[in-house]
């Protein structure tokens, strides 16, 4: 299987790129050809993935790893093949792909070319949750596990004042390990509560 190939682009059609290493030029299928006129001549890295039929070898090719990577996902869902999985990758970013899927968003997954309600709602149960690695670190917050909420601790004024710690940016974790020993103070206001736990949480 390959990886990647580097060699010099020597043609750019509406379909493929040739790839030229060691004399041997290479056959490649990308979301967007036309992407590679610029490095027209020039040696660039191709990121590859090999596509292996009864009656043809065929290597599709991508500028980007993220690209290849969201390609090998996209064709792990059912009715999605390596023909669907290209149009997906030429008609929107990796990014707004997992975004979308994240999001649950069908409305915009179905303006794909071949991908129907069912494959959209395929790609959502199949894809949701296991993108982290396709992405950059610009969408890591998609996959950022939701904290806890604070235990409620039957005093109103005290959970209040819990959650008014959470929304100040300490984890439910922080929030858990000083909870008990503000229970334990006689009765406060929610202004006194929250006085109280930054104290012990900075203390």
């Amino acid at each position: 299987m390959y990886e990647y190939i580097k060699g010099f682009i020597t043609f750019v059609g509406p379909e493929y790129i040739v790839v030229e290493n060691n004399g041997i030029g290479y056959r490649v299928l990308t979301p967007n050809p036309f992407a590679f006129s610029k490095h027209e001549q020039e040696e660039k890295t191709v990121y590859l993935y090999q596509h292996v039929r009864e009656d043809a070898h065929v290597l599709f090719g991508f500028a980007a790893v993220e690209e290849k990577r969201l390609f090998e996902k996209l064709i792990s869902v059912s009715g999605i093949g390596p023909k669907g999985a290209l149009a997906v990758l030429a008609s929107g970013t990796p990014s707004h792909v997992v975004s979308a899927i994240e999001r649950e968003d069908e409305p915009y997954l179905v303006k794909f070319p071949g991908i129907g309600k069912k494959t959209a709602r395929q790609m959502i149960l199949d894809l949701k949750g296991k993108l982290d690695h396709v992405v950059s670190d610009s969408l890591t917050g998609l996959f950022a596990p939701k904290q806890p909420e604070p235990a409620s601790s039957g005093n109103a004024a005290l959970d209040e004042a819990l959650l008014a710690l959470e929304a100040l940016g300490y984890s439910a974790r922080e929030i858990k390990r000083i909870t008990g020993r503000l229970e334990k103070e006689a009765a406060m206001s929610t202004d006194e509560y929250i006085r109280k736990g930054l104290q012990l949480l900075l203390g």
